[in-house]
């Protein structure tokens, strides 16, 4: 017990120095979702014609209305940087003699999950905070109750990088498919206009955005803002993390010749 609680102390502080050392990641990491907070929402407002989202016209604006989702689009470009860094990793050599050490092969992986989910959720606090500062905030316990919905959406979208990793062997293939894969989740989705507003233009749209797992971390993250708990959302998070996550660990196995294509 006490050796596996070793590695997770090692592996999380490898990945806080990592990312202590790459501050414009923490830079890019909030600018991207400031950009679409204080820029965009107007735009998006106005061609909505948005100011009150259903079913929460007593107390949510637009712009609080996409603040859940930009948590989330914190959160998965986080998941992406981090799957970068597994693949320079394994470049190095570094990640198949971390595997091949006495410890479960899941333990490690989920160490290394842990770690870059535990920073994304700093991330979206500091991008919280700054919103506050705007003047867009939300209800005070709910930047309590969110925490396990973070944990939750973090974990799963860490897999998903987790995943996508072991189909590449080099950085510079992964890193055109990050845009080709984080894009099209964030849009389709409910992070910047409610599913029903989907379903007047495009039913068929409206169908994709719902069978997106981000839709759902997306929504989990919105509830537990406001102190409810979406039990369809939670659901579906957690048995997307937990077969990303057995798929990642089947991926990333040295007796197969880690990652096999």
């Amino acid at each position: 017990m006490s050796g596996a609680l070793s590695v997770l102390r090692a592996i999380m502080g490898r990945e806080f120095l990592r990312f202590v050392h790459q501050r414009e990641r923490f830079v890019s990491a909030l600018v991207r979702p400031l950009v679409w907070l204080l820029v965009f929402a107007a735009g998006f407002r106005a061609a909505l014609g948005l100011s009150i989202i259903p079913p929460y016209e007593t107390y949510i604006t637009y712009e609080t209305y996409i603040v859940p989702g930009l948590c989330a689009m914190v959160m998965l470009f986080n998941g992406m940087q981090s799957s970068l860094s597994l693949i320079y990793d394994r470049e190095m050599g570094s990640m198949r003699l971390l595997l091949t050490s006495p410890f479960p092969r899941w333990w490690l992986l989920f160490c290394r999950l842990l770690g870059a989910t535990v920073i994304s959720i700093l991330q979206v606090y500091a991008f919280l905070g700054i919103a506050a500062a705007f003047g867009i905030t939300m209800p005070p316990w709910g930047y309590v109750t969110v925490l396990p919905g973070l944990l939750l959406a973090g974990l799963m979208l860490g897999a998903l990088g987790l995943v996508l990793s072991s189909l590449f062997k080099q950085m510079e293939n992964f890193a055109g498919v990050m845009n080709f894969v984080s894009f099209p989740m964030f849009f389709l989705s409910s992070a910047l206009y409610p599913l029903w507003r989907m379903a007047e233009s495009s039913p068929l749209l409206r169908d994709i955005c719902a069978l997106n797992p981000f839709t759902h971390a997306v929504e989990l993250i919105r509830f537990l803002l406001y102190q409810q708990l979406n039990i369809e959302a939670f659901f579906w998070v957690v048995i997307s993390a937990l077969v990303l996550g057995v798929g990642g660990v089947w991926a990333y196995d040295p007796a197969r010749g880690m990652p096999k294509r």
